[in-house]
């Protein structure tokens, strides 16, 4: 499924030739709901206390709005571009490596954000950030942010790995026990970007600034480091709970991650930590986009606003370990958070993170002279396939 979902969007990112998007009246008002919402979403960002009772966001908006909403869990950026293409959706909480690829395909339409009464509560750093804002134009509302962290098993690693060597190259582990076969890789392309990141730390003389703005030798030298990784993976994840299993029940040990995944097996009583070694983390920066052919775009505005109450930030971002776009949700006690929560969660880190964001061939290094998302696509594939 997830190599037909790269094929399928690897067309979408020939390039981000933004001006061809079409135009799109703005909406100018918020009228009656329609009834339904439907949002494609990371795992764990809509909860209706399914998972865990106390965590619950929807049924509250639910019953004010009268908007059913039903969710539709994607594990990748490429899967949540895919299923955007085909349609039928109205939202979706996108990564900075799909949103621009969604405003280039014209698959998300511009939003109007005087209709969004808590707009102003937006961190500032986030309000007009580049992923979701082009010549001025706002195509959606952040929602959440946060790190890629190096998710590890404490009883093998008494202290917190310093480097992402332990699942980048071969070595006996504290425990004595080789890492080949007990660590995991992200089934996605932009997987690339951490092998760039910890080239950066390691080949200085490769002369990488941006792990996303990568020339042919640099480019060549992260899919090495790449095809050296497989031969360490026990798997390719890109399902949260597969991951989380895995840790459980499989041997793994070490895997990049997501602080859900920590969260939930560290809540369980899992022996797993994590940590930001010295190469730093790439990250990402998720923002709610609407849908150019959104059936339901009042129910929309509605989660827009919703999704801004600081409760509901505050609770969400204990739930995944992740940080508010909305800084009082830190500190309000309105919610489950607070301010030592968020500085754990790397709020004050936002400059330290390198944030998803879609490669494309004209880069700082010059026009045409970076290797553009497509070839990222293709070649991941290979690597997972062992060419």
């Amino acid at each position: 499924m997830l190599l037909k979902t790269m094929k399928l969007t690897a067309t979408t990112a020939l390039g981000l030739i933004v001006g061809l998007t079409p135009a799109l009246a703005q909406m100018t008002e918020v009228g009656a709901g329609e009834g339904e919402l439907s949002i494609v979403a990371w795992a764990g960002y809509i909860e209706r206390g399914e998972t865990d009772p106390g965590f619950d966001w929807v049924t509250k908006f639910e019953e004010s709005t009268g908007c059913k909403v039903s969710v539709k869990t994607a594990n990748t950026s490429d899967e949540m571009v895919a299923l955007m293409n085909e349609g039928g959706f109205d939202l979706v909480t996108a990564s900075g490596d799909a949103s621009l690829r969604l405003i280039a395909g014209g698959r998300v339409q511009e939003i109007n954000k005087d209709l969004i009464p808590s707009w102003s509560t937006i961190d500032p750093r986030l309000q007009d950030a580049p992923w979701h804002t082009v010549d001025g134009k706002h195509y959606g509302v952040p929602y959440m942010w946060g790190p890629n962290v190096l998710m590890y098993n404490t009883e093998v690693f008494k202290e917190p790995p310093t480097s992402w060597n332990v699942v980048f190259e071969e070595q006996t582990l504290p425990d004595g026990q080789s890492n080949k076969g007990r660590v995991q890789a992200y089934d996605g392309p932009i997987h690339v970007a951490d092998a760039a990141q910890y080239l950066m730390f390691h080949k200085p003389e490769l002369g990488i600034t941006s792990p996303y703005e990568l020339n042919e030798d640099q480019y060549k030298a992260a899919l090495d480091l790449l095809r050296g990784q497989r031969e360490l993976v026990s798997r390719y994840w890109h399902d949260a709970f597969i991951q989380i299993d895995d840790f459980k029940n499989e041997g793994v040990v070490a895997s990049g991650s997501w602080p859900f995944q920590v969260n939930l097996l560290k809540a369980g009583g899992a022996p797993v930590a994590s940590t930001i070694p010295q190469e730093g983390a790439t990250g990402w920066a998720d923002t709610t986009m609407l849908h150019v052919d959104s059936e339901h775009p009042n129910c929309a505005y509605m989660w827009f606003e919703h999704q801004l109450a600081s409760n509901l930030q505050s609770d969400l971002s204990v739930w995944f370990g992740a940080n508010p776009s909305v800084p009082a949700a830190c500190t309000d006690g309105r919610g489950k958070q607070t301010a030592e929560g968020c500085t754990t969660n790397g709020m004050d880190d936002f400059e330290k993170i390198r944030f998803w964001t879609t490669p494309v061939a004209d880069c700082a290094q010059g026009e045409d002279t970076c290797v553009p998302y497509y070839r990222w696509v293709s070649d991941y594939i290979g690597v997972i396939g062992g060419r």
